[in-house]
């Protein structure tokens, strides 16, 4: 962006002080081309400085015209500013670059900084004034020396003899700046490539960057050649200085010019293929006659031997390769078409890694090494040998992939807070909390693909996470600094994951499942379930908001409002939905089922809200002729269980059995039941209250009734519960989870579903926050979740248990543990058939 379109808007008095001589409505017509050139930089009143000032003003006067057209006030404007400063183009240089001072100064009163592209502009502008400088040193140099003092008139002022080697030592000096220029302007690109694994805006073009290289080596070898023709003059002390000076010029140069244009994977598995490039800028220039390709190796080191090679300015020879990689040697070639010299490593292989000593309580996955690149080439035509090397960025090795999750952390946090020039591979173990900030936001928009990033109550609630506080304020974390071990290495409180372990489950359950919500600002997310009932309670009934789940990773739930049997408000958590979940039936559909959502708050209605996200249902029959199904999400709050019937007299009312079992031919008998469950599930562990699960049921509209179903469940005695098995003393028979109804359905096998998720403490007291801005500009979202992994048993293995089994007996209510209302899934029919009285298990 502009200066210009920043300031443009901004109130006249804003710019009262800025020098007169230059109207406002000129700079308003000459907008970015003023900000092009160098006004900064002309510093000096010598013979260079006043020639650009002179050009500069000659194609002001002809861009100002030309806008001009017929405009006779602007044309009038443009010949006052041509007699100002004609006689004095050094003068306008010093107008101008007060009235873009003052607007810069103007910029950061505002927003407190000034954008990136500016400041790149103004770099590149600043290079490009000091090759033009040398370029004049040097036909200064030369004609100095070509047309000697005795030539009448041809030298004036300062230009004799005894001035020649103050010339060439000021040019000199001026070619070692513009390499310290080109060589930051290499660390800052590759400083951005190491913050594109974290997902930043990354202009990896290497062309301007080769372009400017190949300028300042032309320059180099100008330079030099007018130093060797003056040698006789600079006499023999200074020469072999002067040629010192050279080669180290020209070493740094072409060393630094040897690039990693494509990264290896910074997380690399063992065993697993991958591809990356190195970039020889000045391979264009230095190695077009060379008669054969140079081969690039690629080799592992470890951060020890990456320190040792940084300490000797990339000089030594590797002695010993850390790992094994095939296919790691590639030739170095030049392409004519694009003007690009690159070794493409496109097969190569990790066989193994060696492990090096770690410190204290480092992980293998904190392990950090690289690939090291390295060739030797000889440049032409001075026949001078060079080694080039040069590392990769910090990689871990893994070798199994339970290990990636962590290896991804040790390689953001190095991405994030590394320095530009370091010691491989040093890493700050504490950083500001702002700053972790920005990067879980640049991290969560790059890997979700979305424009939407975390807002500052999302900031505020990661940080109660992270550093385990309740009681401070949002201003208060912004003073606070992050450990390395409170990212990933220590476990949250009454957890059993790590912060990092907990957010890229987010991450990666938003990228998956959630990412066109969380763009339409339908999902809050990073938000405590406390907060959350500060948000809701006040709201009419079927008000929802989702966010996702404190407790476990990769979820996210839905809270809603209801009203409990006082008429009083209450809120609800559905238990959350994992990516497996939202893979059989979308966030969207899931909301759409739940008739006791009806707005998304703060008031948003549902459908309105949802609508675009909702699948098409099928109906009628298929291409074959099969009655279409739908799975559907029901929740079944704690109010809605019926209390088990102690009288022994069935309720009124439809009947529906708790379990529906395939119609065997073996009889079940109580008498063998208890002695089954009892060593499994001692009465002695239940609870009195019931609680809610999540599972699914999968019903056919179409079915046929049973000649004589033996089963005890479709007697009239009590209704049974079963007990829960997460409640079992001896670890050694725990089970998934607890027998759900509809666990047996008729002409269906056995499905055995694991227990609702672990129950999500209450969130402590914490201040009170400005409440959400509406949905509109809102970025989060989430998805339930319920496994229901099914275990199918052939009809004699399913015979075979059931020999044994007696008949439940009556148990108290499961206990509520999880906190969470039942959500399940059932698949209705579209036929016609529905059950009678006659058809259902147990009518008399």
């Amino acid at each position: 962006m502009s200066l210009w379109n920043l300031v443009s808007n901004m109130p006249p008095e804003e710019f009262s002080s800025l020098p007169a001589e230059f109207p406002r409505s000129l700079r308003c017509l000459l907008a970015e081309w003023l900000e092009n050139q160098p006004w900064e930089f002309i510093n000096g009143s010598d013979t260079f400085c006043s020639s650009v000032a002179s050009g500069m003003l000659s194609a002001m006067l002809e861009k100002l015209r030309s806008a001009a057209g017929s405009d006779g006030q602007i044309l009038q404007q443009v010949s006052s500013i041509e007699n100002t400063f004609r006689r004095d183009p050094l003068r306008l240089v010093a107008v101008v670059r007060a009235i873009l001072e003052g607007e810069k100064a103007a910029v950061l009163k505002r927003d407190h900084h000034l954008p990136l592209s500016f400041h790149r502009r103004q770099e590149e502008l600043k290079f490009s004034l000091g090759l033009q400088r040398l370029q004049h040193r040097i036909r200064e140099i030369q004609a100095l020396r070509e047309e000697g003092p005795g030539l009448d008139g041809a030298m004036q002022g300062p230009m004799v003899p005894r001035e020649l080697p103050n010339l060439i030592l000021e040019a000199m000096k001026e070619l070692e700046a513009a390499k310290q220029q080109v060589l930051k302007r290499i660390q800052i690109w590759k400083r951005q490539q190491q913050l594109a694994g974290n997902g930043a805006i990354f202009e990896e073009n290497l062309a301007p960057l080769q372009k400017r290289c190949e300028n300042l080596f032309e320059v180099y070898l100008q330079l030099q050649q007018q130093v060797m023709a003056a040698s006789t003059e600079l006499g023999p002390e200074l020469v072999p200085r002067l040629l010192e000076r050279f080669n180290e010029v020209l070493s740094s140069l072409v060393k630094s010019s040897f690039l990693v244009e494509k990264q290896p994977p910074q997380v690399l598995k063992t065993q697993t293929k991958f591809q990356a490039s190195v970039r020889f800028l000045l391979g264009p220039r230095l190695l077009k006659a060379a008669p054969k390709p140079y081969m690039v190796r690629a080799d592992m080191v470890t951060e020890k031997q990456a320190r040792e090679l940084e300490l000797s300015n990339y000089s030594n020879i590797l002695s010993e390769s850390t790992g094994e990689i095939l296919h790691n040697t590639v030739a170095l070639e030049t392409n004519p078409t694009n003007g690009t010299c690159c070794a493409n490593f496109k097969n190569v292989l990790l066989k193994k890694i060696k492990r090096c000593e770690r410190k204290g309580s480092e992980s293998v996955t904190e392990e950090k090494c690289a690939v090291l690149f390295s060739t030797n080439v000889v440049l032409t035509p001075s026949n001078v040998s060079i080694h080039l090397q040069v590392l990769s960025l910090p990689i871990v090795v893994i070798v199994h992939g339970n290990q990636d999750n962590n290896a991804k952390a040790t390689v953001l946090w190095d991405n994030a807070f590394s320095d530009i020039e370091r010691v491989p591979f040093v890493v700050a173990e504490r950083v500001p909390w702002d700053k972790m900030c920005d990067t879980l936001n640049l991290k969560f928009m790059a890997e979700v693909q979305t424009t939407k990033g975390l807002l500052k109550e999302h900031y505020f609630f990661l940080a109660q996470k992270i550093f385990n506080d309740h009681s401070a304020s949002p201003e208060d974390f912004q003073s606070r600094h992050v450990s390395w071990a409170q990212f990933n290495k220590e476990i949250l409180p009454g957890r059993g994951f790590t912060f990092w372990q907990w957010f890229d489950g987010v991450l990666d359950l938003t990228k998956r499942c959630l990412k066109s919500y969380w763009s339409d600002r339908l999902i809050m997310g990073f938000i405590s379930k406390q907060y959350v009932c500060k948000l809701l309670s006040m709201k009419p009934d079927g008000t929802f908001l989702l966010r996702f789940s404190d407790s476990e990773i990769g979820g996210v739930t839905i809270a809603y409002v209801i009203r409990g049997k006082d008429g009083s408000s209450q809120v609800e958590n559905i238990q959350p939905f994992s990516a497996k979940d939202l893979s059989i039936r979308s966030l969207g559909d899931r909301i759409r089922d739940l008739e006791q959502l009806r707005n998304l708050y703060p008031n948003t209605p549902k459908d309105q809200a949802f609508g675009s996200h909702y699948n098409k249902e099928q109906t009628g029959k298929d291409g074959r002729g099969y009655v279409s199904t739908a799975i559907k999400m029901t929740v079944e709050s704690e109010r809605d269980q019926q209390p088990p019937n102690t009288m022994g007299v069935p309720p009124e009312g439809p009947q529906v059995p708790m379990f529906n079992l395939p119609v065997l031919q073996h009889e079940l008998h109580p008498e063998n039941l208890q002695p089954l469950l009892a060593p499994m599930c001692p009465p002695t562990s239940f609870c009195s209250q019931p609680i809610p699960r999540a599972y699914p049921t999968v019903e056919s509209n179409i079915m046929m009734a049973p000649d004589r179903l033996t089963s005890p469940f479709h007697s009239p005695s009590p209704m049974l519960s079963p007990p829960s098995l997460s409640h079992c003393q001896d670890p050694a028979f725990r089970s998934p989870g607890p027998f759900m109804p509809n666990q047996y359905m008729h002409g269906e096998v056995s499905q055995l579903l694991p227990a609702g998720p672990s129950a999500e403490p209450q969130d402590q007291e914490m201040p009170e926050l400005p409440p959400f801005q509406a949905v509109e500009d809102a970025s989060l979202q989430s998805p339930p979740r319920w496994m229901s992994p099914s275990m199918e048993q052939s009809s004699s293995e399913l015979d075979q248990f059931l020999q044994d089994v007696p008949l439940l007996p009556p148990f108290a209510p499961l206990p509520q543990h999880s906190g969470y209302p039942n959500s399940s899934l059932s698949s209705w029919g579209l036929g016609e058939a529905r059950w009678d009285d006659s058809m259902r298990p147990g009518h008399a």
